[in-house]
């Protein structure tokens, strides 16, 4: 199941997640962040903090 990356879509997962967890349910989170050919300078400050703090290695 995948939650849109919102506060109610958040608050969905972190829900789902709490009950399932218990049940040994691998529970993962979709990543977020700029999408491939997105241009900085229309990304709004959330996307920004979301893309950095998901970064993986190259």
């Amino acid at each position: 199941m995948a939650t849109n990356p919102t506060v109610e879509g958040d608050a969905t997962a972190m829900y789902a997640a709490g009950l399932l967890k218990p049940l040994g349910v691998k529970v993962t989170r979709l990543a977020f962040g700029l999408p491939v050919g997105g241009i900085l300078e229309y990304a709004d400050e959330v996307t920004l903090y979301k893309a950095l703090e998901n970064r993986n290695d190259m």
